[in-house]
């Protein structure tokens, strides 16, 4: 990867050791500018377009940006999870770190919401603190991770906000229960006010049971994850008790491990909480989740999925964009990750804004 990544890497030292400076900022353009110099040679990046679903009248002029990303343990694409595709380089972290960073740069969410992260403490929270996010991270009580020799520590999900557009009011971790049981997935629940319009919304990140035959669990994890959201909206809300309260927008990001046809999809979809996923917007009938949102061969055999979701609530929130899928021709028929992509689940990008009050 030659000098562009020793030029990056020198700034990302920098970035590091001036996390608490904001006067030391990085600039993100350059940084990003920075990444692609160090990956110029790999193939070519994704061509994904930003589709606008509001009419001019109604676009906001300062939408807020959510990416969702799974974005792939290092200790479990190098170990655990036989990519039998993928190069071994191209899994290589001093790769990967550069190719991850360059997708959140390119576009810049306002919120991120990351599962399988299991390089928090030094890279991705001082980087990005750098940048003037604040995060909170809730590692997986048993973690793969920590079965990988030489691992970095156990993953979890990290839930990232830009503090000059949010104000952080509350944030809790959860480890999520089933039949009462705690289980080994989590949850990152914060609540944050905008500074544009003052107005609140509470944003969970979840990483659900993975691999066929846990469907059961999976709803039951769905199940606490919306009563510890119904609780907390209550908690900063002012409507009866015991009713639900749609007053704070939700966003819900998370990879479900669950295709639109299960339980725990059913279940978001119907709850009282008003929920919708934002996806659908890309299809021509607004009903129907992308054909995958991840897609890898293991030696099991291909896997081309939807499992990745950014539910919201959609009396509160207008979707104004959603960010497309990259086509089969462009992932190619090694599929992910690859050289071009460095995890095997795609990020999913979209615009919100709030609707007017009544």
């Amino acid at each position: 990867m030659g000098g562009g990544a020793t030029r990056l890497y020198r700034t990302l030292t920098q970035t590091l050791s001036s996390t608490r400076s904001p006067l030391c900022r990085p600039d993100p353009v350059d940084l990003l500018r920075q990444c692609q110099e160090a990956l110029r040679d790999r193939p070519a990046r994704f061509h994904r377009k930003l589709i606008c679903l509001s009419d001019g009248d109604s676009t906001s002029s300062s939408p807020i940006r959510v990416m969702q990303w799974n974005i792939l343990a290092q200790a479990l694409g190098e170990g655990l999870d036989s990519f039998v595709q993928c190069p071994l380089e191209a899994l290589s972290w001093s790769r990967r770190k550069y190719l991850i960073l360059e997708e959140i740069l390119t576009y810049r969410p306002h919120i991120l919401c990351l599962q399988e992260v299991d390089h928090y403490y030094d890279t991705f929270q001082p980087v990005l603190a750098g940048l003037g996010y604040s995060s909170h991270f809730c590692p997986k009580p048993w973690s793969p991770c920590l079965d990988v020799e030489g691992n970095n520590g156990p993953d979890g999900c990290a839930l990232f906000f830009d503090q000059s557009r949010f104000e952080l009011l509350d944030s809790v971790n959860i480890r999520l229960s089933a039949i009462r049981i705690p289980t080994n997935q989590v949850a990152v629940v914060t609540t944050l006010r905008c500074r544009t319009t003052g107005r609140c919304l509470c944003v969970a990140v979840t990483h659900l049971k993975a691999r066929s035959g846990w469907e059961w669990l999976r709803s039951a994890q769905g199940s606490d994850l919306l009563r510890h959201l119904q609780n907390l909206v209550q908690k900063h809300s002012s409507g009866p008790a015991g009713e639900p309260n749609t007053d704070i927008p939700l966003l819900i990001c998370g990879d479900f491990n669950a295709v639109p046809t299960e339980e725990v999809y059913r279940r978001f979809a119907t709850s009282p909480l008003g929920l919708d996923s934002a996806y659908k917007k890309l299809s021509q009938d607004g009903l129907t989740e992308p054909e995958y949102t991840t897609w890898k061969i293991r030696p099991t055999g291909e896997c081309c999925s939807t499992l990745d979701y950014i539910w919201y609530s959609q009396d509160t929130l207008r979707v104004d964009a959603v960010l497309d899928m990259p086509t089969e021709e462009e992932i190619g028929p090694n599929r992910l990750p690859s050289f071009s992509y460095p995890s095997d689940h795609l990020s999913l990008v979209c615009d919100f804004s709030f609707k007017e009050k009544d």
